[in-house]
C-alpha cells in the first residue's frame, strides 16, 4: 500500500507533449440493451522517440479501434449492472481480470481457475455490478508478460453519483515500455533483473505519451485518478501544488489528506484532487521523485479565468461497503513471501519465463495449469480471518489479492495506515497484519504485481467455501 512520508515538491521541468482533453481517454458507459464489445487486438502507436510506429496489443470497443491505440477508460456506474463481451482478436489465448473490483469468481478472468482461455476468434462475456466506487483497472491474466508489455492495461471508473463536484477530471494510465529506438519490443525481462526489483521498461509514459500536458480551469480543483498498470516499476509521486489525497486502491480516506509523497506500486490506484494556480498559462507538474533522477510525468496547465475553488472545502469521498472483521474471534494464517531456487519452472499455456525465483510459503506458483494445486489456505464463508504477511526479502512486492478488500491492522514499516485495500506494496523486511472477512466464495489469486514476480514464482491463490 502506499507509503505516505512528509511533502517533497517536484522540481523537475515539464516536458512540451501533445495536449489532451480533460478526462482523457474514451469513456465506455454500460447500457440496458446490449453489452459492450470489448476486443483484444493489435495496433499501432508511436511511443518510442522519433515518432517510430510500435506494433501493440491493446482493447478496443466493437470495431472501433482505440484511440491511438491507449485502450478505453470504461466507465461504471456502482450498484447498476456492467455487461462487457470480450472478443479475442490476437493470435494467442487471452482473458479479463477486472482489477480490484469484487466480483463474483467466474467473472474474475484467471485462466485454468475461473474460466476457459478464450482462444483467438472466440469469445467470452462477462456481466457483473461493481459494488464498490472507485478507480480500478483491467488486463489479461495469460502471458501477462507480453499482453500487459504490449499495451493491455486499460483503467476502470466505478462512479458514484453522491461524490463531490470537481471542475474537472483527468485519468492517468501509468507505465513503461520496453522498446528499441526503432520503435520494435526488446526482451521483455533480463532474468537477473527479474530475481531482484524487476526489469524496468526504456520509455515512460502516461496515457501512451511521454510528459504529456492536460488542460484544467485555473483556480479550480482537478480529481486526478492515477492508475500505475506497469509490469514493474514503482512510483514515488510528487506534485508542485496544492492537492490531496482522496483515495486509494479505489478506498476513500476518513478524510483528504494532504499529499507528501506517494508510493505507487504495480496495480495500486489513487486519487487525488489538485488546486491549479490562478494565472492563466500557468502549470502544476506531476512527476516521479523515485531514484536518483526525479523526472515529469505529466503536466497540468491553468486556463481561463480563477475560479478560486478553495482546497479545503473538498469533502471526504462515501466509505464503500467493506464488512468489517471481527479481529477478536479471527484465525490467524502466516504468509511468508521469500526468495526460492529449488524448483524448475513448468510450461503453461499462458506462458512461462523459464525460471523460479520466488515463492509464497516456500512453495512457488508453478503456472496456468488444470492439475490440481493445493490453496495457500481454505477459508470458510463469512468468517473473519488475519494474515500474519512478512517480506523475506530485500525487494519491495506489491501483493494483490483477487476479489476481496482486506485492512491493514499494523505494520513494523510505516506510522500511517492505508484505507481497506486489494493491494500492499511491502517494503523489504515488512511484516504486517492483513484482515478481512471471507464473504466472496471461491479461489482467488493472491500474487506480487510485478509481474516477473509473479510469473517465477510469487503467486497462489486462497479458497473460500
Amino acid at each position: 500500500m502506499p507509503a505516505l512520508t512528509r511533502r517533497t515538491l517536484l522540481k523537475a521541468s515539464a516536458a512540451t507533449a501533445a495536449s489532451f482533453a480533460l478526462g482523457a481517454g474514451l469513456a465506455a458507459r454500460p447500457g440496458t440493451a446490449a453489452p459492450l464489445t470489448l476486443k483484444a487486438q493489435f495496433g499501432a502507436a508511436k511511443i518510442a522517440e522519433g515518432g517510430a510506429e510500435t506494433q501493440v496489443m491493446t482493447w478496443g470497443l466493437g470495431d472501433e479501434p482505440a484511440i491511438s491505440g491507449v485502450p478505453p477508460v470504461l466507465r461504471m456506474r456502482q450498484g447498476q449492472p456492467f455487461a462487457a463481451r470480450l472478443v479475442n482478436g490476437l493470435d494467442e489465448p487471452t482473458t479479463v481480470h477486472w482489477h480490484g473490483l469484487r466480483i463474483p469468481n467466474a467473472m474474475d478472468g484467471v485462466p485454468e481457475m475461473t474460466q476457459p482461455y478464450v482462444y483467438p476468434g472466440d469469445g467470452f462475456d462477462y456481466a457483473f455490478t461493481p459494488p464498490d466506487a472507485g478507480t480500478f483497472w483491467y488486463h489479461p491474466h495469460c502471458n501477462t508478460l507480453t499482453q500487459m508489455g504490449h499495451g493491455m492495461t486499460g483503467v476502470i471508473v466505478v462512479e458514484n453519483p453522491a461524490d463531490p463536484v470537481f471542475d474537472a477530471e483527468i485519468v492517468l494510465n501509468l507505465r513503461d515500455w520496453r522498446l528499441g529506438a526503432d520503435g520494435a519490443f526488446i526482451a521483455p525481462f533480463k532474468p537477473r533483473d527479474a530475481a531482484r526489483g524487476g526489469t524496468y521498461g526504456t520509455v515512460r509514459t502516461a496515457n501512451w505519451q511521454r510528459a504529456p500536458q492536460f488542460e484544467a480551469p485555473a483556480g479550480g480543483l482537478v480529481r486526478l485518478r492515477i492508475a500505475a498498470t506497469d509490469v514493474t516499476r514503482i512510483y514515488t509521486l510528487g506534485i508542485d501544488a496544492p492537492a490531496s489525497i482522496l483515495a486509494l486502491d479505489s478506498n476513500a480516506l476518513a478524510l483528504p489528506l494532504a499529499i507528501d509523497t506517494l508510493d505507487l506500486g504495480p496495480g495500486q490506484r489513487a486519487d487525488l484532487v489538485v488546486r491549479m494556480p490562478d494565472g492563466e498559462g500557468q502549470t502544476v507538474t506531476l512527476g516521479n521523485l523515485r531514484g536518483s533522477s526525479p523526472w515529469t510525468i505529466a503536466t497540468l496547465v491553468a486556463r481561463g479565468s480563477s475560479l478560486r475553488r478553495d482546497l479545503g472545502d473538498t469533502s471526504a469521498l462515501a466509505p464503500n461497503p467493506i464488512a468489517r472483521p471481527d479481529i477478536a474471534g479471527a484465525e490467524r494464517i502466516p504468509l511468508d513471501f521469500t526468495a526460492t531456487a529449488e524448483h524448475k519452472a513448468v510450461e503453461s499455456i499462458c506462458g512461462s519465463l523459464g525460471y523460479t525465483f520466488w515463492a509464497i510459503n516456500k512453495v512457488p506458483w508453478p503456472g496456468d495449469t488444470p492439475d490440481p494445486v493445493a490453496p495457500l489456505a481454505e477459508l470458510k464463508l463469512g468468517r473473519s480471518y488475519v494474515f500474519e504477511i512478512a517480506n523475506r526479502t530485500p525487494h519491495a512486492h506489491p501483493i494483490h489479492l483477487h476479489g476481496l478488500t482486506f485492512h491493514v491492522l499494523s505494520s513494523n514499516k510505516r506510522t500511517v495506515l492505508p484505507p481497506p485495500t486489494d493491494t500492499i506494496l511491502l517494503q523489504p523486511d515488512e511484516q504486517a497484519e492483513l484482515a478481512l472477512v471471507a464473504d466472496n466464495p471461491g479461489d482467488w489469486m493472491l500474487h506480487c504485481h510485478i509481474i516477473e514476480h509473479q510469473k517465477t514464482g510469487m503467486s497462489s491463490y486462497l479458497r473460500i467455501v
